[in-house]
């Protein structure tokens, strides 16, 4: 008998290990080398943000600073932009690139872009799967019920079937910023290769989250179904 957790199928999840690793040192890389590099409109990310959004014709998104790096998200519900300090009061290429990119998320949700109206209402469904299906998962193994573990399973295909419908968003808003920076007068057309390649290695890790949860998608419908034939 052996615990679940800690079986040979284990080495499923190496490849998405390995990407998800190189793809967090990229961004990080990528961001602070931007980061050294100013914008010649020096404008900060606060007010790009409030620029881009009045812009687009929206006047009731708040823009508030964060004290998390790399923590700058739009929050739907309360239409508020959060920037972290770095973002929020700089004026480099990765500032603008970022602060943009989340204006991109207010303006998808300003116009009802249809992935991030569906990312949305499947958010609540994602956050009870990623927060129910490994409990029920240990629980049905350690019972020996396998439907009691095939619940925990489908939980968590939730969880990445969130992760899927999140791509297109993140790209979205990413192709939306690149778009209106060098329009608005924010950036320069020369620099504008630098906030691509800042917003090509963010969403490097969305794509290696997906991976990640589907090897271990996989990784868990192999163990519960091992369990199951021995049950049989």
């Amino acid at each position: 008998m052996f615990f679940p957790l800690f079986d040979p199928t284990i080495v499923i999840l190496v490849p998405g290990i390995i990407i998800s690793l190189w793809a967090q040192m990229r961004v990080k890389s990528t961001f602070n080398k931007y980061l050294r590099v100013q914008s010649s409109s020096g404008t900060t990310g606060m007010e790009a943000a409030k620029r881009l959004l009045h812009l687009n014709g929206i006047h009731d998104v708040a823009v508030e600073i964060i004290h998390h790096d790399l923590g700058d998200h739009y929050d739907p519900r309360k239409k508020v932009l959060r920037l972290s300090p770095k973002v929020y009061g700089g004026s480099s290429l990765a500032a603008l690139g970022v602060a943009a990119h989340e204006a991109g998320h207010a303006i998808q949700h300003h116009r009802g872009y249809f992935p991030l109206l569906v990312r949305n209402s499947f958010a609540p469904v994602a956050s009870f799967g990623s927060q129910a299906a490994f409990p029920l998962l240990i629980i049905g193994w350690l019972m020996g019920s396998p439907s009691l573990a095939y619940f925990g399973v489908y939980l968590f295909g939730a969880v990445v079937l969130f992760q899927l419908v999140t791509l297109p968003v993140e790209f979205n808003a990413s192709s939306r910023a690149l778009s209106l920076l060098p329009k608005s007068g924010l950036i320069s057309t020369h620099e504008a290769e630098a906030a691509r390649k800042v917003l090509n290695a963010a969403a490097l890790t969305y794509v290696a989250a997906l991976i990640v949860g589907v090897l271990t998608l996989l990784r868990l419908l192999l163990i519960t179904g091992m369990m199951g034939g021995r049950n049989e």
